[in-house]
């Protein structure tokens, strides 16, 4: 059977599942991977996290990350990749005011317990009125999340408090002509 080819699309479960030495590369190269020696973590977050989401938690150009594990594994670099800048509003947008913040989900404790949050964060937005604001409280950047959000539709702004705190606030994205 042929090794896995790695990509930025590639889900850290599947190659992991291939390339179990890996672990140890991810965790060196960025230590919020520690967080893959959890096993419930590795079994909830791994399986929906791609490399390239994965390089935007880890602070790393999907480029780069890319390139150190198929390095790692014998592949050739890609050269290059659509980098990960100005995918993720980190500017203050006119639609903010904490007035309107309908509210606040802080995920750290669910993925310490090994939960996966996405659901309830899901759950949560489709209950948000129009104009009204959700605010989830995270320890990395929460790449799946915020794609999710925006692929439902939703408007983001991503906040960096600290290296361990993160804040995203979401909002139906307005519709044209409204």
């Amino acid at each position: 059977m042929s090794k896995l080819i790695i990509t930025p699309k590639t889900r850290i479960a599947d190659l992991l599942d291939d390339y179990p030495e890996l672990e140890d590369v991810l965790i060196k190269t960025a230590p919020q991977f520690k967080k893959l020696k959890n096993p419930v973590l590795r079994k909830t977050i791994a399986r929906i996290t791609n490399i390239s989401q994965a390089a935007t938690i880890g602070n790393l150009k999907t480029e780069e990350l890319v390139n150190i594990l198929r390095k790692a594994v014998g592949q050739d670099d890609i050269e290059s990749f659509d980098d990960m800048k100005g995918r993720y509003n980190t500017q203050r947008p006119g639609w903010y005011s904490e007035a309107n913040i309908a509210g606040t989900i802080d995920i750290r404790d669910m993925l310490n317990a090994g939960e996966q949050p996405v659901h309830e964060v899901l759950s949560r937005l489709k209950q948000v009125k129009e104009d009204e604001i959700l605010a989830i409280i995270a320890p990395f950047v929460p790449a799946p999340l915020i794609d999710k959000a925006t692929s439902l539709s939703y408007d983001h702004w991503l906040q960096k408090l600290s290296d361990e705190e993160y804040r995203v606030y979401l909002v139906r994205a307005e519709e044209g002509g409204k």
